[in-house]
């Protein structure tokens, strides 16, 4: 019987494109169940993608550094995150999850159920 040779899945040799690296992100950050640490470690799977001494010097960081904050290891601080997301060519946005009424609206909508 022939023996089965795996290897490593690395995600990075699978995003080509600006297009799958932003959606790569994106599910990252909505699976990531608030870890910044994962979030890093995707951030690390794009900039290897990219090429990580381009990053590096795109970021102003060194590519020593750029590996130890995106290695999934620690969580990078907030500045490296935006110096990264910034050298990566992807936008950060910011979206409702919800819009609770609020109290006077509530309010409101429970009286017109009172009267009605």
């Amino acid at each position: 019987m022939a023996k089965t040779i795996t290897t490593k899945y690395d995600v990075s040799e699978h995003l080509r494109t600006p297009q799958e690296m932003a959606a790569y992100l994106e599910m990252c950050i909505e699976e990531s169940n608030g870890d910044a640490a994962f979030i890093a470690k995707a951030l690390g799977d794009i900039a290897k993608a990219k090429g990580m001494s381009q990053v590096a010097r795109d970021a102003g960081l060194s590519r020593e550094s750029l590996y130890k904050a995106l290695s999934g290891d620690r969580s990078p601080g907030f500045d490296t995150i935006l110096k990264v997301i910034g050298a990566l060519g992807i936008k950060l946005h910011a979206a409702a999850v919800h819009s609770p009424k609020s109290a006077a609206q509530q309010k409101q909508s429970s009286r017109s159920l009172d009267s009605g």
